[in-house]
């Protein structure tokens, strides 16, 4: 009799436990992921600029590296890169007394608007038309901004596809 007993709560449990488990789980509403936009957008100022040697580096000869920030009489470099309400890309602009390797103004564009599943550096390039038709540089995102706030850019000078020197920029928020 006691077995009957067992079995028969047993045979109820089983019966109200499909119903009890097919509630809906409510995990809130769809949240676009977070882009490379949202991270890097905005005015950013220059904390050291370094100039690397390529070519020294790939034949292992010293030096390789200069700092130019205190360099050449300069001691700002700025870039404001906007974004629209959608935090799509609109245009850029450098601003400061550094030297000037690209153009001072125009638009970008990332190669692509998330990290890079390879770990390979982000691409910003830059067009000197607002249809992004006429690339005029390139740059890479060699740091992300995260908890740290600091943005580095690498800009590198190629001949016949061989890159001979490149300019890294540390870079982090402008004071408005």
């Amino acid at each position: 009799m006691r077995t009957l007993k067992y079995l028969y709560v047993f045979l109820l449990m089983v019966a109200v436990l499909p119903f009890v488990s097919c509630n809906d789980t409510d995990d809130g509403s769809f949240v676009a992921p977070i882009t490379i936009y949202e991270k890097i957008n905005g005015n950013w100022a220059v904390t050291s600029l370094k100039q690397i040697d390529e070519v020294a580096k790939a034949n292992a000869q010293t030096p390789t590296e200069m700092t130019l920030t205190d360099q050449f009489g300069f001691s700002t470099f700025t870039i404001n890169l906007n974004v629209d309400t959608n935090n799509e890309p609109t245009n850029y602009l450098i601003g400061g007394t550094a030297p000037k390797f690209f153009p001072t103004e125009g638009y970008w564009a990332l190669e692509y608007p998330f990290q890079n599943t390879d770990g390979s550096a982000s691409i910003i390039n830059l067009y000197s038309d607002a249809a992004k038709t006429t690339q005029v540089a390139q740059l890479s995102v060699t740091a992300m901004p995260s908890t740290n706030k600091v943005l580095e850019l690498k800009f590198s000078r190629k001949a016949k596809g061989v890159t001979f020197v490149s300019y890294v920029y540390q870079l982090s928020p402008a004071q408005q």
